[in-house]
């Protein structure tokens, strides 16, 4: 660790390189702790591309529900593939060097397929709000080009905010250890590390949450409860609970999308001289979580996608067994 921090004292020396952190104290059983990221990587990446397949080979999957479902396995898979090279790579090879340049475009993919993610559900919510709130006019307003155009919107909307902070890094200061907390890279976790003035990130980087995170989990909120109230006027108890079934799966996925995502927030905020550890287990948890998890959830709570796992897990026969 002492070679690491060589020559990080000059206030005007451009970083060339930062260094990842696996898990300290653990150094000698990375190999060993690779075992289960690997298998929450292969879950997850397997899981989504499932899916994925499902949908698109079942004609009576294309549906809005369906299509919005497909673009949170694609938000997913995303969200695996930015952090696994370097997690993987630490833990395998303990190569935990990385250049600015690609620990910026980590960030930048990290940060906007986790956006994604969020206005992914929120799409969502407005998804089951229509199918309950307003089930005559569902397909009329749900249409495929609606669809298409709210997926883009989506992209465009989560992709052109990081670049204004991210273009400033290259050009700060950092006259402290370049040493990272991660085995990825995180804008705060990097910006710490600067003796330039970081005012500008830091308050940029609150607007952000309040205008992506804040709208997206307020917007997911009223869907709810619009969707409630109009639940609570369904005169059988029946049709309460198989309305509520519908949304069942969406709200699993908003929880472990925000419960480890605040868990993180108040660990950075309240517990900041705590064990490396909790952090660093927070932080997996926060990004390996939804997409490991979304694709059991929707393979256990809906039908159509249970059944198209089975399709692909069980020869026909054992099927035909069980039914």
């Amino acid at each position: 660790m002492d070679s690491v921090l060589v020559g990080t004292n000059s206030s005007t020396e451009q970083p060339i390189s930062f260094y990842l952190t696996g898990i300290p104290g653990y150094e000698n059983v990375h190999h060993l702790i690779s075992i289960p990221f690997c298998v929450l990587y292969l879950i997850a990446i397997v899981g989504n591309c499932t899916i994925l397949h499902i949908i698109r080979t079942n004609k009576s999957l294309h549906e809005p529900m369906y299509y919005f479902l497909a673009i949170l396995s694609l938000t997913d898979m995303g969200m695996s593939v930015s952090t696994l090279p370097t997690v993987l790579k630490i833990f395998w090879f303990d190569a935990r060097e990385i250049e600015v340049n690609a620990c910026i475009a980590q960030i930048y993919f990290i940060q906007t397929f986790s956006l994604m993610e969020s206005s992914v559900l929120l799409a969502m919510a407005f998804d089951r709000y229509v199918a309950i709130c307003d089930p005559l006019r569902y397909s009329s307003k749900l249409t495929p080009q609606c669809i298409i155009y709210i997926g883009i919107f989506i992209v465009i909307r989560c992709s052109i905010i990081l670049p204004v902070v991210l273009v400033r890094i290259p050009t700060f200061s950092f006259c402290r250890s370049h040493v990272l907390s991660h085995s990825y890279c995180l804008h705060q976790d990097v910006i710490r590390l600067s003796c330039s003035d970081i005012s500008f990130n830091i308050y940029f980087g609150l607007f952000a949450v309040v205008i992506y995170w804040g709208v997206d989990s307020l917007g997911i909120f009223l869907s709810y409860a619009f969707i409630l109230r109009s639940v609570l006027g369904i005169a059988s108890q029946e049709g309460k609970l198989k309305a509520l079934n519908t949304c069942a799966s969406h709200i699993c996925a908003v929880l472990i999308l925000y419960v480890p995502m605040i868990g993180l927030s108040l660990v950075h905020r309240f517990a900041k001289h705590s064990s490396p550890i909790i952090h660093i287990t927070m932080a997996n948890i926060y990004l390996l979580v939804p997409p490991v998890l979304n694709p059991i959830i929707y393979s256990i709570k809906t039908k159509h996608i249970r059944q198209g796992f089975l399709k692909i897990l069980l020869p026909k026969r054992v099927r035909f067994t069980h039914t």
